[in-house]
């Protein structure tokens, strides 16, 4: 329970909800809420502008430095943590983006579509609410504002019978002190003091009597404006609970300290940063720019003789088939001077000192037909083997 407020009586009395007309504060209430309303959605909307800059914002920087972070010189697993960072922030722009959409697409059109539902209008008269209200708490107050006045003009009369009074004694006291007054003067004072005083009780009596049927009317007045007041609390409470869970859903989208998302782009960052290898990145290093890179270390080359190759305008070698051809009986045995590797399809392939079969003569190109041991046979160049003896 509230203290009693502190100051002088007249001050209470001035602000208090049972003084004529003090109820108004309860009915403009309703349309405070309705404002109050307003306001909320209006702060949501600017909430939600904020998020989606900041969205943005992440996104600009995400973009600008992914393209730097090509250009410099970090490399391995240090270098895709750092892009790791730039990847964890395009997720939390989409969060916030999320979050603004949120606050505008659903707790700001909660909130319009209950503040229009629960706030009717009345032709001419504003709210429904503030109307039935202002209209329940006048007809419940008007008899006691009634008896208020009364009160106060039986409380004005006496007090001014008072000071007549009192006005009366003073002059009957002057009148006794003073020798020279003869006797019908000072009885006509005392007389005159007299009625002040009949009069003084009269109106005493008048206020006591006017004050009586404002308290014996009191239980009754107190019973009629609470129960409008009851009716306004039960609209207020509803507005208040309604509005809490608004406000709870405003905090379960911008609390993303218990967002799922939110712990995983977090999680999966510092698993990244964890995973930064120095002997991982040392290695690579090596293997890519030091003494790890393979290499052809300097050997004796064999020469070879030069391949006749066929200049332009010559006709190719000629193919098997193609035209007549001296094939030996039984062919002649030759063994290979250097190394060949047939760059075609029907050319042969061999090494030095390997042996086979010359099965036809040599064309005008300098190639010859052999045969090797299994049948596999094809073009290769004659100055590449000598005749066995």
């Amino acid at each position: 329970m509230a203290d009693p407020p502190t100051g002088p009586p007249e001050d209470i009395n001035k602000i208090s909800f049972w003084m004529p007309g003090n109820y108004i504060r309860t009915v403009q209430r309703t349309s405070e809420s309705y404002q109050a309303c307003k306001d909320i959605i209006a702060c949501m909307k600017d909430r939600a502008h904020v998020e989606r800059q900041y969205a943005r914002q992440l996104t600009e920087w995400s973009n600008k430095w992914k393209s730097i972070t090509e250009t410099r010189p970090l490399y391995g697993s240090l270098l895709q943590a750092w892009q790791c960072f730039f990847s964890s922030t395009e997720r939390l722009s989409a969060l916030h983006t999320s979050i603004s959409q949120s606050l505008v697409s659903e707790d700001a059109e909660c909130i319009r579509s209950w503040q229009k539902e629960t706030f009717p209008r009345k032709m001419f008269c504003g709210f429904r609410e503030s109307h039935d209200l202002g209209t329940a708490f006048s007809r419940a107050q008007k008899p006691w504002e009634k008896r208020l006045k009364k009160l106060e003009k039986a409380r004005v009369a006496y007090h001014k019978s008072c000071q007549r009074e009192q006005s009366a004694q003073e002059k009957e006291t002057q009148a006794k002190n003073n020798a020279n007054l003869s006797e019908s003067k000072l009885s006509k004072i005392q007389q005159a003091r007299e009625k002040a005083t009949q009069e003084r009780s009269k109106a005493r009596d008048r206020y006591e009597k006017v004050l009586e049927d404002v308290t014996g009317f009191a239980p009754r007045y107190m019973e009629e404006m609470e129960s409008v007041f009851d009716q306004s609390q039960a609209e207020e409470r509803k507005r208040i609970s309604f509005l809490k869970q608004a406000f709870l859903s405003i905090h379960k989208h911008l609390d993303i300290t218990n967002n799922e998302s939110i712990k995983a782009v977090y999680s999966e960052l510092h698993h990244m940063l964890m995973s930064i290898s120095e002997p991982d990145d040392l290695r690579w290093w090596k293997n890519n720019h030091g003494p790890g890179m393979p290499t052809d270390w300097p050997k004796l080359e064999e020469w070879n003789p030069p391949i006749k190759k066929q200049k332009p305008g010559k006709k190719p070698k000629t193919h098997r088939g193609t035209e007549e051809k001296a094939v030996m009986i039984g062919g002649v045995r030759v063994r290979a001077l250097y190394n060949y590797t047939g760059e075609e399809s029907d050319e042969l392939s061999f090494k030095a000192g390997e042996e086979f079969l010359k099965v036809e003569e040599e064309d005008d190109q300098g190639w010859c037909w052999g045969v090797k041991e299994g049948g596999v046979e094809g073009f290769y160049p004659t100055n590449y083997v000598l005749p066995v003896k």
